[in-house]
């Protein structure tokens, strides 16, 4: 929580409640000069209730500045439904939508028609030889008796889940998105 002030590209949900630490939206250049924003946003479906995330990206987007066409979304979400809903709302305001949260990479990248990039969920980076990042036997033990059980962080084929989107830079909208997938041999 320290870190918060002194890291302003540290970002949790935009619609966490007043007053938590931090910031949901960043806007910065990047070296070449190019103006960008970074807006996080969570949903409500099945996670905490918090506001609303579709209300509050129309409240933060006001704040980037006109000058500013490049903008990158990332919907933390436990539903692929309330994901793909973000990406329709947004689709012609924002670049990209990228869904996060469930660390299992979804095929369904594509450019909207308004341009902007999307996928429901980018996937994890970590162990894959796991449950979601999890050593199996915890998670399979609570399966299969349904008593608490520690869960340890797997080791082993760690991987790396990631899109790559070109974005027209002087009108922000995505050209292509594509995804990419690291591993560590």
């Amino acid at each position: 929580m320290d870190y918060f002030p002194h890291e302003p590209r540290l970002l949790r949900p935009a619609n966490f409640p007043e007053g938590s630490p931090g910031s949901g939206l960043y806007i910065g250049r990047a070296k070449n000069g190019t103006g960008y924003a970074v807006l996080n946003l969570q949903g409500r479906t099945y996670m905490t209730p918090i506001e609303d995330p579709f209300r509050t990206a129309t409240r933060e987007l006001a704040k980037v500045p006109h000058d500013i066409k490049v903008i990158f979304v990332d919907m933390h979400a436990e539903a692929t439904s309330e994901k793909q809903a973000m990406g329709w709302y947004l689709d012609g305001k924002v670049s990209v939508v990228v869904g996060t949260h469930t660390h299992v990479p979804t095929a369904d990248y594509h450019v909207l028609p308004g341009g902007t990039a999307y996928i429901t969920d980018v996937g994890m980076t970590g162990p894959h030889d796991s449950v979601i990042g999890m050593d199996k036997k915890g998670v399979l033990q609570r399966f299969l008796d349904a008593m608490p059980a520690r869960f340890v962080v797997a080791e082993g084929d760690i991987q790396m889940n990631a899109v790559l989107v070109d974005v027209d830079e002087t009108t922000g909208r995505a050209r292509s998105i594509d995804r990419l997938n690291f591993r560590i041999d």
